[in-house]
């Protein structure tokens, strides 16, 4: 168990949120590594500090672990039995696991649309999108993959909905030539990615989600079963 914040670093924490200087300091969040969760936290201060304390739902979801190695989770969902490998997507990770897929069904690929005006943690010369950019290339047309399907998620649509406004997309794309708003900035990112796939007998399935939307993930891991059915079907030559 841990213990409640005391009055005194609540109250002290809660001021120093606050103040105008961290929050000018805050919309430049894209400079330097901050979690993405760091304003819904810091947000529900007073909240989290109270003795009574219990984490709710949006709470758990708005949480992060960082991925290492290969996690293997096992589910039922429609009465269809899955089993999913969630990977590390940083550079140090994916030797240990791009060789291992060759049979799967269909691969996941999530990138926080948010993203784009962000630099890598493990370099801070290279911007987040590229490298999601270069990643995706990799992966969808490596040998390993050639008849997998890809689902892209453009993850983050919520956070990245806020910050076009703010933050034009020319800082990760210069050529990029339309308005600052969502639709259009988002469609764009999603060109960006399907343009990278080389073959013509794989599509790539996209979604713009928002992970800590309970209901737009539920429609979309809908829409994903579907898939994932179709390329069984596909694969057992019945579709």
């Amino acid at each position: 168990d841990t213990e409640p914040f005391n009055s005194e670093l609540l109250s002290s924490m809660e001021r120093l949120w606050a103040d105008a200087g961290v929050q000018q300091c805050f919309l430049r969040s894209n400079e330097y590594q901050l979690n993405d969760s760091a304003q819904y936290f810091l947000d529900q201060l007073y909240r989290i500090g109270s003795p009574d304390f219990l984490p709710n739902e949006q709470d758990i979801l708005r949480t992060r672990v960082k991925t290492t190695g290969i996690v293997e989770i096992n589910f039922s969902f429609k009465n269809l039995n899955f089993r999913l490998f969630d990977v590390g997507g940083q550079r140090s990770e994916r030797k240990k696991w791009i060789h291992c897929f060759e049979d799967v069904t269909a691969i996941i690929f999530c990138v926080a649309l948010s993203e784009y005006d962000q630099v890598l943690y493990e370099d801070e010369s290279t911007n987040r999108m590229h490298e999601s950019l270069r990643l995706f290339d990799s992966i969808c047309n490596n040998k390993w993959f050639v008849y997998t399907g890809i689902i892209l998620f453009l993850n983050k649509k919520d956070l990245f909905e806020e910050k076009i406004k703010r933050s034009p997309l020319t800082l990760c794309f210069r050529e990029y030539t339309g308005p600052n708003e969502y639709d259009p900035a988002a469609e764009y990112i999603q060109a960006q990615f399907v343009a990278k796939n080389k073959s013509t007998q794989k599509e790539v399935y996209c979604h713009h989600t928002c992970a800590t939307d309970t209901q737009n993930v539920q429609f979309v891991f809908d829409a994903v079963t579907d898939v994932i059915i179709t390329l069984n079907l596909r694969g057992c030559g019945l579709y």
